[in-house]
C-alpha cells in the first residue's frame, strides 16, 4: 500500500474515531478518503482485512466497551452514543461480539471467567496447531523489556481478522512462547494474538495493545500444522480493535487453557 493509500485510510479511521456517534455511510467514507465507493471499499478491506462497515461496528463497540467499565452510563445512553438507535439491537451485537451482554460485562469488571469455544462446526475436530509466540523484542537483548517476558498471552483461531465471538480452539500462555492447539475442527481460520496485561484492562487508555496474527490456515482433518512463529507487534490503528472480552489474568490459574 503506496503512502497517499495509507494516509486516505488513517484519516478515514481518524474520523470514524471522531465522530463515533454519527450515522455514518459508507459514501462518508469514501469521500472522506477522496476515492470512488468502490475503489475506496476494495482498498479499506485490502488495508484493515474487514469491510468498512465492520470495521465501524467494531470501533463502535470497542467504544462501547470503555464507557461500561469507565461511567455509570446506562446502557441504553451508551448505545446511543456509539451510533446505534436501538438498544436491543446494540445489545445483541455486543454480546455476540464480546461474548458478554453489556451488563454482565460491566459486572465482571470486563474480562470473563471463561472463553468458551465455537462447537457448532460439524467438521472432524482432530487436527493439531502448534508454534512459538515470540516477543516484540525477544531477539533483542539490549531492549527486551522484563514485563514483555511475562505477560500472559491470549491466542484463538477465529473465521476471520476480528477476534470476537466464541473462537474454534483458544488458550491462555502465561508468558510468550511455545502453543499448541487441539482438536481443531476442520475449516479456514486466522490465528489472532493479544498480550493480556497482568492487572490491567487493556481497552482503556494506556499502553498500545500488544497483537500477532498469522492466517488464513486451512485446516483439514488429522492435520498436523506448524511450528508457526508469532511475532507480537503493537496494534497499528488501522487494525479492527478486539472485541472478545478476555480472561482476568488476575483471577483465573493462566495454566488453565480456556474451552
Amino acid at each position: 500500500m503506496d503512502g497517499h493509500t495509507e494516509q486516505s485510510i488513517l484519516r478515514v479511521v481518524d474520523s470514524i474515531y471522531e465522530n463515533i456517534g454519527e450515522q455514518i455511510t459508507i459514501d462518508d467514507m469514501a469521500r472522506t478518503a477522496m476515492f470512488s465507493k468502490f475503489h475506496f471499499t476494495r482498498l479499506f478491506q485490502r488495508a484493515t482485512g474487514v469491510s468498512p462497515g465492520r470495521f465501524l461496528s467494531a470501533v463502535r463497540l470497542q467504544e462501547a466497551k470503555k464507557l461500561l467499565l469507565s461511567t455509570s452510563m446506562s446502557v441504553a445512553d451508551i448505545s446511543h452514543q456509539v451510533g446505534y438507535s436501538s438498544v436491543g439491537t446494540f445489545s445483541s451485537r455486543f454480546k455476540r461480539s464480546v461474548g458478554l451482554s453489556p451488563t454482565v460485562y460491566r459486572e465482571l469488571g470486563g474480562f470473563t471467567p471463561r472463553i468458551h469455544v465455537d462447537t457448532q462446526h460439524r467438521g472432524a475436530r482432530t487436527a493439531v496447531v502448534t508454534g512459538h509466540i515470540k516477543g516484540e523484542h525477544s531477539d533483542d537483548l539490549s531492549i527486551r523489556r522484563v514485563d514483555e517476558e511475562q505477560n500472559p498471552v491470549f491466542l484463538g483461531l477465529f473465521p476471520d481478522t476480528i477476534p470476537q465471538g466464541r473462537p474454534a480452539r483458544c488458550t491462555v500462555l502465561e508468558r510468550p512462547g511455545p502453543f499448541r492447539l487441539d482438536n481443531v475442527p476442520e475449516g479456514t481460520w486466522h490465528l489472532l494474538v493479544q498480550s493480556v496485561p497482568v492487572g490491567e484492562v487493556e481497552m482503556l487508555d494506556g499502553e498500545t495493545p500488544t497483537v500477532g496474527a498469522h492466517g488464513p490456515i486451512k485446516v483439514r482433518a488429522a492435520m498436523a500444522i506448524g511450528p508457526l512463529e508469532i511475532r507480537l507487534r503493537p496494534m497499528r490503528t488501522i487494525e479492527p480493535p478486539v472485541l472478545l472480552a478476555l480472561l482476568d489474568a488476575r483471577l483465573v490459574a493462566l495454566r488453565a487453557t480456556a474451552s
